[in-house]
Formats: structure tokens, sequence, C-alpha cells
């Protein structure tokens, strides 16, 4: 059809323009125009140098037989070659498994379980706790201490807190014991979730949470974003402009974290939770905030209505819901 097309317009303008006029290359009209005349290729022959059908069977049972079922063309010709023996090249045996559709890994290796993507929602305080361990750098090189953090996920308040000279599984029982005590948590009422940290996933600690009737909850391998609120309450501590560089000694890393979460959880509006304070939203002093807020913006409405183009302002809420990795969105059906 194309080649009707520009032979018709070459008629009148030229080939060049025509096929300018018409976007399409000179040389595959050329091709094009040629082939009714040239008629279907020719079939290739076979090239003198490749291995006959019965030499690549051979070969493709060598690499399936149960020797070197797992080995990968490569360890096959050296071991063969080893062996006084040669069928073909590395570069034939990968043509002769693709023409037979088994090119992938033939190595036995460990197949790594799939693990489920943790969907966790909290809808009111002492639900869903997060908790984790940072390294804080010590006085000298290569000297760290461990901070130890529990974060309620709903107010991303902190009901506790530990620095200590290791990372422990024992430390971490005590940690979680006391502040479940402090709190008043009834049984089966509370989740934890961690990463996959040594502590996080040691027996002590988990027999710990059976003991308590609290549901233990852990991150997948290598996916940081499934304990987003811990990561995020370490870059608060960290991005403090007056957060050091070194602590001259454990008691010096105890009375800074002493200020920064008697700041984080009384002083601090937190972005996430409507500028509330965590302590607000924790003990449920954020309702009759929520409504004294909403009378300072009516009175400064009502002062000025014409400064507030969309309308009388209203206050953001504490969001409702709490999630860690939501569920996806269902689709409603048509």
């Amino acid at each position: 059809m194309i080649v009707t097309a520009v032979n018709e317009l070459a008629s009148i303008v030229g080939t060049r323009a025509a096929c300018a006029a018409l976007a399409v290359s000179r040389a595959t009209h050329y091709r094009r125009d040629r082939e009714p005349m040239l008629g279907p290729p020719a079939p290739r022959p076979a090239p003198p140098r490749a291995l006959s059908e019965i030499e690549q069977a051979t070969v493709l049972d060598f690499l399936n037989g149960e020797r070197f079922i797992d080995a990968s063309p490569a360890q096959t010709y050296a071991t063969l070659l080893d062996e006084g023996e040669y069928f073909a090249s590395e570069r034939t045996m990968y043509r002769i498994l693709a023409a037979a559709g088994e090119v992938r890994e033939r190595r036995h290796q460990r197949r790594h379980p799939a693990y489920a993507k943790p969907e966790l929602l909290a809808v009111g305080p002492n639900e869903l706790w997060s908790w984790d361990i940072t390294k804080l750098r010590g006085p000298a090189k290569w000297t760290y201490y461990q901070l130890y953090v529990i974060l309620d996920v709903f107010s991303r308040y902190v009901p506790g807190w530990m620095v200590a000279t290791r990372e422990s599984a024992a430390l971490a029982e005590r940690l979680i014991a006391d502040t479940v005590a402090k709190q008043g948590v009834v049984r089966d009422s509370l989740t934890i979730h961690a990463d996959r940290g040594a502590s996080m996933t040691s027996k002590p600690v988990a027999l710990l949470l059976s003991d308590l009737g609290i549901v233990k909850s852990h991150s997948r391998p290598h996916v940081s974003n499934d304990n987003p609120y811990s990561e995020a309450g370490f870059k608060t501590l960290k991005y403090r402009p007056d957060f050091p560089d070194r602590f001259g000694c454990i008691e010096d890393a105890r009375a800074f974290c002493q200020g920064f979460f008697a700041w984080y959880n009384i002083e601090h509006r937190h972005g996430g939770i409507s500028l509330f304070t965590p302590a607000d939203v924790h003990y449920g002093r954020s309702d009759r905030l929520l409504e004294v807020r909403a009378d300072v913006l009516a009175g400064a409405y009502a002062a000025h209505p014409e400064r507030f183009v969309k309308g009388p302002p209203l206050p953001r809420e504490v969001p409702a819901k709490v999630w860690i990795n939501p569920p996806p969105k269902e689709v409603p059906r048509a």
C-alpha cells in the first residue's frame, strides 16, 4: 500500500520528495518496490561448521543429565575438557539450551520464603507500637551506645526508651515489660511491630510477648518502609540542631535523650497528627484542643470574613486511622 502511494506521488514530484512527504525511508521504499520482482528470499543454508541434529541432541542430553542438571554451561564445558572430552563450545551450549527454551538458573539454590507485607491498623493509643534500636556515637572511633525506643504509632508518643552499651535481647525484654506495665496495657489489645534485628526476633522477646498476650509483627527483610514511624522518629532525633556528633560518655547520651524525649512528647507539634503534641493525642487532650482551635478560627472569620476566600476555616482533625502498609484500595466493579 505504501509502495503504491509513493510511486503515485513520485510520478509527480520525484521519489526523494515523495518519500520525504510520506515519511518513508528511500532505502525501505526501494527494497519493498523490488521484493515482488525478486520473489521470496531463498532459505539460508546450514553453515558447514554447525553441529548436526544428532550432535545437538547429545549436547542437550549431557546438559540435562543427572550429572550436569544443576551446573551452568561454563561448568559443564570445563568439566568435560578436564576429562578429555569436547562436544561444543560454551556459547554453542547456550544456543542449544535457548533453542530448547531452557535458558534459566540451573544451579541448585536455596529459595527464600515469600514474606507477607505487614498490614497493621491503629485507631487509638496503645493498640500498635513500633520499636527499634539505633546507634549513638561514643567518644572514640568504633564505639557506640545503643538507643532502644518504643513508639506508639497512633499518637507518635514515646512511652519507653533506654540507652545501653550493647544490643541485648534481655535488655529489650526488660524495656518492653516495664513499658507495658507503665502504660497499663491489658492482654490481647496490643501489637508490637519491629524489624528483623537479632534482638527483635530473639526467643526471650517472643516468649515475653506471648506471656503478656501481645501480638508480634516483623518487617520484611531489607524493607525499611515496613517500619516507617520508628525510622522517622530517629531522623527527628538526629537532625536536631543540638544533636552532637559524638557523646562523651553514656551518661551524656542518657541526659541528651532525657531532654529530647521530654520535648518530643510534650512540646513537639507533630505534622502527622495535625500539629498536636504526641502527649495530647496519647492522653486524649486533642479533642478539647480541637474545639479551642475551632473557636479561635471562628472568631477570626467573624472579624474578617473577606480574608477567607474559601469560607470559614476549620482546624485539621487527628487522623482516625493510622496504617503501616495500608491495603490497596478495592476497585469498584462496573
